[in-house]
């Protein structure tokens, strides 16, 4: 085998390759599920929910005092400040994807995507098996 066919079947690889990744990245998108409704809870409690589709600013009471500042906007929900010192959650980003979540550890709140149906609201205490 001579060389430039060893670098044509190196390029045809190559290329066979990347239609393969483009072909799983567009499959994961397009199954996706979108959440409808912004799931709030402090110390693991729920205390609001919101629905993605309107916009709204509003502050949190995170655990002892400590406090987070959510907005909605756009189908997208994120912090935009926090009491905590690392603020670790503001710089998470948006989140729009059920079973998305941002995470204030020191304020014990955790925002997350979550579908309206009831099923999706269940906890569990335990699971067996």
């Amino acid at each position: 085998m001579d060389k430039k066919s060893k670098i044509r079947y190196d390029i045809i690889l190559i290329i066979g390759l990347l239609v393969i990744t483009v072909i799983i990245a567009l499959a994961v998108r397009l199954t996706q599920k979108t959440g409808k409704t912004v799931v709030v809870s402090v110390d693991g409690v729920v205390k609001y929910t919101f629905p993605l589709d309107e916009d709204i600013e509003f502050k949190i009471e995170g655990y002892e005092g400590g406090t987070n500042y959510l907005v909605i906007k756009d189908g997208e929900a994120y912090l935009t400040e926090a009491s905590c010192p690392d603020l670790l959650c503001v710089h998470m980003g948006k989140i729009s994807s059920q079973g998305q979540s941002i995470i204030c550890l020191p304020n014990r709140v955790v925002v997350e995507i979550r579908d309206d149906n009831e099923n999706d609201l269940k906890e569990y205490d335990t699971i067996v098996g």
